[in-house]
């Protein structure tokens, strides 16, 4: 068949020019890469569109025309945008195709894949594929309309992050990967049972080389097609929303792989990178750093964010290594960058594309997630831009995260010296809307698993787990688990082959998960345990400095004193009897959880029937009560709440 080339179509109108050069274009997904349309004079085909200013030519070859260089090359357009395009009579979809690249500097010639493609070869082919979206029915409408609830701030998110190619395998069909819609089945089916808000995938736009676990890009349209086509991902993301999960994206703006059918060299030059290595290559990850002070790159970036939000419906975006973005200097010796024009070491211009991203996400979409992963100290992250921040929702409280474990590393004899480590983190809580994380980053590279980093024989190991999950729950901010973790997985997470569901057959493991499902509920039902996560309104320290005991004491707060949650937490190894803590109301407590109970396969130590106070001043306040904290354990306490009495109203 002979497919005929037309130049009289174009999808990109004046002002589409004019924002993407100005870095504001978000929707660039609609204009760029290969579109089927039916052309002017009837006929249908594929319309094609490439930036490469810096190309001498540019064509499409593909399965159509046998991968021919040169028979169907496109027309730069008569402005100075770059842009190739052009528009081929009678292509089908699902064809595959890379565009053609020749410079104009040093005779460079690269086959490339569509920046824009939406579906592509599965690794390691690496071409793409004319593919179209729009064939999918949603059928989350009753989702979409109650997002803004599901997502606010004062809402439970308790999410479940995950990798999809190692969650669970079949290991009886030569340990295949699941597809996204066999995941529409066992994947939803058990986060709905272990009581998730949230699911967190790592990357899922198209990588290379899988070792990298998604987080070395080249399609940042296109789903990976190792696990099935665009629509089978739809489907599962339809399926987890019609059963009320909600599903967060990683994405990573940070850098891009070096693979050269992508993004790198692109027309020969430069074009989406730094020239300069101290700018553009990343000595941490061996990787390409975008040159977020080129207009036509915001626009690439902020319109890839916004194409999943888009076509996908994703509820959330965790954006990647933002330290890595904002200070020049990161992973890099004295000598090795190069500072700003001020001389320092903040990223100028990744910052204004921060800005400008979260800005055009929450303009169009002001109910989703959008999560930093941030390390460092940088002040205001997840504060309005026009107030001086980022502009993001979230950020990882990696600082918790750090402290908490360093700290249930230590043999209960020494904690008493490292009590600070608990209660620092609540001089910072509110400087920013915190998400707690228990992340792969903390299971992988010899860091071993999370039950292998806690002290003693193994009965005390899974004890240390039960406090460091119910504590965590407790402790202001939203929840980040990584999968394996709820059923205390003992070997460090190995990309390349499934979890060790076998172990939930053990008692201790099974224990642990019924726990953690146990503490989603909880965390989901009680407000006091999430309403005010980022406010000082919802909590209030009991004791903060009981370090010859190990312990701490809170109170976690919702606008109703009635909805008040009473957290005691004992991280040592040995009973407190007849402790005695105060509480601001008489009346009869009862315990509603306990991590140290036999439902969990805990030493059974606590406290049965209701805890009456007895007037006696405690820790500044009137009332005090009088129990068991078991060993290793974390006791949550209610008021019974028949003991609340309303106030009379006197009639008028």
């Amino acid at each position: 068949m002979n497919y005929q080339m037309s130049y009289e179509v174009s999808l990109f109108s004046e002002m589409d020019i004019y924002l993407f050069k100005q870095g504001t274009h978000a929707k660039l997904y609609e204009k760029f890469g290969s579109h089927p349309i039916v052309h002017h004079n009837g006929q249908t085909g594929i319309y094609f569109a490439v930036w490469a200013p810096n190309a001498q030519s540019a064509s499409v070859r593909g399965d159509f025309n046998d991968y021919c260089v040169d028979s169907h090359p496109l027309l730069m357009r008569n402005d100075d945008s770059g842009i190739w395009e052009g528009f081929i009579e009678g292509v089908p979809e699902g064809i595959t195709y890379k565009y053609h690249i020749v410079s104009k500097f040093h005779n460079i010639v690269h086959d490339k894949s569509d920046p824009f493609g939406f579906y592509a070869e599965e690794p390691p082919k690496s071409a793409s594929r004319v593919w179209n979206l729009e064939g999918y029915k949603w059928d989350d409408s009753a989702w979409m309309a109650k997002r803004h609830m599901i997502n606010a701030h004062d809402a439970p998110i308790s999410v479940y992050e995950m990798h999809v190619g190692s969650w669970r395998r079949k290991v009886q069909e030569g340990d295949e990967y699941l597809s996204y819609r066999e995941l529409a089945t066992e994947l939803v089916d058990y986060l709905v049972e272990m009581n998730y808000t949230h699911v967190e995938f790592m990357p899922l736009t198209e990588y290379p080389y899988y070792g990298s676990w998604g987080y070395q890009v080249v399609g940042y349209f296109a789903a990976t097609a190792r696990f099935g086509a665009p629509q089978d991902l739809m489907y599962l993301i339809d399926t987890l929303h019609q059963n009320g999960i909600g599903v967060i994206m990683d994405w990573v703006p940070s850098h891009f792989a070096v693979d050269m059918h992508g993004l790198i060299n692109f027309d020969g030059t430069a074009l989406y990178e730094h020239e300069d290595p101290r700018q553009g290559f990343h000595p941490e990850w061996g990787s390409i750093i975008f040159n977020y002070g080129r207009n036509e790159v915001q626009s690439f970036l902020i319109s890839s964010a916004m194409f999943w939000c888009d076509k996908y419906h994703i509820d959330g975006i965790r954006v990647d290594a933002v330290a890595s973005m904002l200070y020049l200097n990161y992973a890099r010796k004295e000598g090795e960058w190069i500072p700003n024009v001020h001389g320092g070491d903040i990223n100028l211009e990744s910052v204004e594309f921060l800005k400008k991203l979260n800005v055009s996400l929450y303009g169009e979409f002001s109910d989703i997630l959008v999560i930093a992963e941030e390390s460092t100290a940088y002040p205001m992250v997840t504060r309005p831009v026009d107030v001086g921040g980022l502009g993001f929702g979230f950020k990882w409280n990696m600082g918790w995260m750090h402290d908490s474990l360093k700290y249930m590393s230590y043999d209960p004899i020494y904690r008493q010296h490292h009590h600070q480590q608990l209660t620092f983190s609540m001089w910072y809580a509110y400087d920013e809307n915190f998400m707690l994380p228990l992340s792969h980053d903390e299971v992988v590279h010899m860091k071993g698993s999370l039950i292998n980093k806690m002290p003693g024989d193994t009965n005390q190991k899974f004890a240390h787990l039960r406090t460091l999950y119910a504590y965590m729950m407790a402790h202001p901010g939203k929840k980040l688990l990584f999968m394996g973790g709820e059923f205390a997985q003992y070997a460090e997470w190995n990309f390349e082959r499934s979890l060790d569901w076998h172990l939930t057959e053990f008692p201790l493991h099974s224990g642990l998960q019924k726990m953690v499902c146990d503490l989603n509920h909880l965390y989901r039902t009680q407000r006091a345990l999430h309403q005010y996560d980022e406010k000082r309104d919802g909590f209030e320290w009991i004791d903060d400095g009981d370090y010859s005991h190990n312990c701490i004491s809170f109170i976690r707060k919702s606008d109703n004193p009635k909805e008040n949650i009473y957290v005691l937490c004992n991280f040592s190894d040995e009973t407190r009897s007849s402790y005695r803590f105060g509480v601001p109301y008489e009346g009869e407590y009862e315990e509603i959880f306990n991590s140290q109970s036999m439902y969990y396969e805990g030493w059974n130590i606590g406290n049965t029937g209701v805890i009456k106070t007895t007037k006696e001043q405690t820790h500044g306040r009137d009332y005090s009560l009088t129990l068991t904290l078991p060993p290793l354990g974390v006791l949550y306490l209610k008021r019974v709440s028949s003991q609340w009495i309303e106030p009379l109203v006197e009639s008028v």
